[in-house]
């Protein structure tokens, strides 16, 4: 079947204040393709796509779908002529069932004389979970009884139906397991194997050239190129696509060179038999100057480990010590030096209708108060500080956060503990959502930490990320560890595939 121009793009350009965020971008999206949208934090790639599927209108240009003049107002009407988009922060209803968080603006579809019959919304929604292969999150629940993953796999079941033409993802896959991965997959090759269209936005770039037909690569808010599956199958593609992502060669060294596991011996942090929801007994020892790993897949245990080391999770028993005293509270926990980087950015991280200034301050507020005066000028000295080290892209410190990128975000994340002067820092999927660009200089600043003494306690589920890191990796399976293993050249994914799975 020859393919099909659903969506076009002329000259679209987009601004935000002075910031060009799209520089008259021409591009066409075709039916039957699983299109990828690859480039930096910043590049534009949510953006376009967040202007065809009605969350924002572009400053100038064209749009035609299917033909036609395309200028939706909201992503309700988009998603009424077939566009659905699935972000990457969260996106349900908070207080409601699953089942009205699927039928959300849809429910005159199961009302007769004004009233809505709920038991057939209950049963139409489950249905559907049943047909995406998740029926273990049921449509009779409140929607805050399930955690960020499976919210987004219910996201993902609200915005497929049989009209859907084109569907958006953008970096969704990273808030998903492996097997909310798969169910995604899965979706997106049957949309294109029944002539629709995916565009899909990702930094993971195994992901990319694995899932993807063809590539749109981004920079600056400008298209730099396209390519089929035929070059994305050649050697040197990885290569080449960084190289147009970033308009320079980017080695391979985003991790540490070293294999240097020597720390000093005083302990930072320490676990006593900590016990809380399903992780029993736990202990562990973290030293000034050490980086310990965790491990393994979405629902281990590693997650909840971090936040209970922060004060995040009531202890059933054992404690958390640092500097000798019992930390009980996160409040505790900011106080003695202790911060904490959250995998849920957007709703645990950071304060999204707070300005960048306002967030990097926060946990530096005692610090710079007198009395009870705070200097704005003390402020905005520190804010500017972090903003020019971690090279956010912004206007000004005043700048709202919910206006950046993911991988601009991500930097507030860290610079707010940065300059805290925290030398105990949690980071908890710290790369999740960010260019590689952005993870180079992350995993840079990390190795400086370490050498500076600072303890830090890693948790990810990318093993490479472990593994080019830590001084000592914890894999964890059911909330109980199952190996260990400390900082080697020859260590590989293949050595700890076994104790994760």
């Amino acid at each position: 079947m020859e393919k099909q121009v659903v969506i076009e793009v002329k000259n679209m350009c987009k601004n935000f204040g002075p910031t060009k965020a799209l520089k008259n971008v021409d591009v066409k999206f075709y039916t039957g393709e699983i299109r990828g949208l690859v480039g930096e934090n910043g590049s534009g790639k949510s953006t376009i796509t967040s202007i065809i599927s009605g969350m924002q209108k572009a400053s100038s240009g064209e749009m035609f779908y299917h033909g036609q003049p395309w200028s939706p107002s909201t992503m309700v009407e988009a998603q009424e002529k077939g566009i659905s988009m699935v972000l990457q922060e969260a996106n349900t209803i908070p207080g409601c069932t699953v089942a009205e968080n699927i039928f959300a603006g849809r429910f005159d579809e199961f009302t007769r004389f004004g009233i809505i019959n709920m038991k057939r919304v209950t049963q139409e929604a489950q249905k559907m979970l049943d047909s995406f292969g998740i029926s273990h999150i049921r449509a009779e629940d409140n929607i805050n009884k399930y955690g960020f993953e499976d919210r987004k796999l219910i996201e993902i079941v609200r915005c497929v139906s049989d009209d859907t033409q084109v569907f958006v993802v953008d970096e969704t896959t990273t808030a998903l397991s492996l097997d909310g991965r798969k169910i995604l997959y899965r979706l997106i090759h049957k949309l294109k194997d029944e002539g629709k269209t995916v565009i899909f936005i990702s930094h993971d770039m195994d992901e990319i050239l694995e899932q993807c037909t063809d590539l749109t690569v981004l920079r600056d808010g400008e298209i730099i190129g396209h390519l089929n599956r035929e070059e994305m199958d050649q050697k040197d593609a990885e290569k080449r696509i960084r190289f147009m992502m970033v308009g320079r060669e980017i080695g391979e060294a985003y991790y540490r060179d070293d294999y240097d596991t020597s720390h000093q011996q005083e302990v930072a942090l320490e676990l006593e038999h900590v016990s809380c929801g399903n992780i029993q007994d736990f202990s562990l020892q973290l030293h000034k100057g050490e980086i310990i790993g965790f491990g393994g897949l979405s629902g281990c245990g590693m997650h909840e480990v971090g936040r209970a080391a922060f004060g995040l999770e009531k202890l059933s028993s054992g404690r958390v010590v640092r500097n000798g005293k019992e930390i009980k509270s996160c409040y505790e926990a900011i106080n003695s030096g202790i911060g904490y980087i959250s995998k849920n950015r957007d709703t645990e991280a950071l304060i999204l209708e707070a300005s960048i200034g306002e967030n990097i301050v926060m946990p530096s507020i005692p610090a710079l108060s007198h009395a009870t005066f705070i200097s704005p000028k003390a402020e905005k000295k520190l804010a500017d500080k972090e903003i020019e080290s971690f090279r956010i892209k912004c206007n000004s410190e005043k700048q709202w956060v919910n206006t950046l990128s993911g991988g601009n975000k991500q930097k507030v994340s860290f610079a707010k503990w940065t300059a805290k002067g925290s030398d105990v820092i949690i980071m908890d999927c710290p790369t999740r959502g960010v260019d590689i660009g952005v993870k180079q200089s992350m995993y840079a600043l990390i190795a400086q930490m370490k050498k500076e003494g600072k303890a830090i306690l890693l948790i990810s589920e990318e093993m490479a990320e472990l593994i080019g890191m830590a001084d000592k990796i914890i894999i964890m399976k059911d909330f109980k560890v199952s190996g260990e293993f400390m900082r080697s050249e020859t260590l590989s994914e293949n050595d700890m595939i076994e104790y994760v799975i």
